[in-house]
């Protein structure tokens, strides 16, 4: 019986290893929630960051992140545009979606696949911004 069980909890991690992953990256608490569960509501694991300098640690040592949800507008060394061109040189493969509810970046200065979502968002926006860069 213990036995099914191990055989179990190792096809329930196994599966949970597949999850897209998304770090999102919000220094506002309730948006950064709001964000998470989105995400977590459409099947996808989270990671959340209050900072740059937080989500460029977690994606050095996470290999499993598909997506990057970053605000433009954060405290701290670089602002999300600047973390997103980060994001794109040293992990190309990565999605980046970024979001401000006061800047607009201009085209020429967003990295290329890089999404703009602006503020204030509704839920299902966001959703539908998740499942298309992620599938």
């Amino acid at each position: 019986m213990a036995q099914g069980a191990d055989a179990e909890m190792g096809v329930n991690l196994a599966e949970a290893a597949d999850v897209a992953q998304i770090l999102i990256v919000e220094d506002e608490f309730l948006i950064r929630m709001l964000a998470a569960d989105v995400a977590t509501d459409q099947g996808y694991g989270v990671l959340e960051a209050g900072s740059s300098e937080e989500a460029v640690a977690i994606l050095e040592r996470d290999p499993n992140i598909g997506l990057v949800f970053t605000d433009i507008d954060m405290p701290g060394a670089c602002d999300g545009l600047a973390l997103a061109k980060f994001i794109k040189r040293s992990w190309p493969a990565i999605r980046v979606v970024i979001t401000s509810g006061k800047v607009i970046p201009p085209d020429n200065d967003m990295p290329d696949d890089v999404v703009f979502l602006a503020k204030p968002y509704r839920p299902q926006e966001l959703a539908h911004i998740f499942v298309e860069a992620l599938g």
